[in-house]
């Protein structure tokens, strides 16, 4: 199972279509015939570039949509699924970060080690901020 993208242009063997029918079929748990128009469909697919791993990306994405319900059953029909246009749109989509990464934790080697004299004297410092802040309100 290749996990690479194949370069557009690139002779897809009749392998490689059924590879990819069957991982479609196992995942939308379906039992398809692969006829002619359906090998030509992934023909035209898998010689565009894409991979079978854009192709688990997308179905998986799409199954996550329509259990949300903001997308139809049908998008996940294979003949609307293998057209290069909406797979290329689906696939960008799945793509997408909605959340900003999280910033890495601070790890003990990037801290400064502080000494415990000057421990002690930054908490005196917040007590007498404080006493003052306290006086302050009074």
């Amino acid at each position: 199972m290749p996990t690479t993208p194949q370069p557009p242009g690139r002779p897809v063997d009749a392998n490689a279509i059924a590879q990819a029918h069957t991982l479609y079929c196992q995942l939308t748990g379906q039992s398809l015939r692969l006829g002619f128009d359906r090998e030509r469909m992934w023909f035209e697919l898998l010689r565009a570039g894409h991979s079978l791993e854009d192709l688990r990306g997308v179905i998986s994405y799409l199954q996550r949509e329509i259990r949300a319900e903001r997308r139809n059953v049908g998008a996940l029909k294979l003949s609307n699924l293998l057209q290069p246009d909406r797979f290329e749109e689906d696939l960008q989509i799945s793509r997408v970060r909605l959340r900003p990464q999280a910033p890495s934790p601070t790890t003990p080697s990037s801290l400064v080690a502080v000494s415990a004299s000057d421990q002690q004297r930054g908490r005196q410092r917040a007590l007498e901020c404080l006493r003052q802040l306290k006086d302050a309100l009074r």
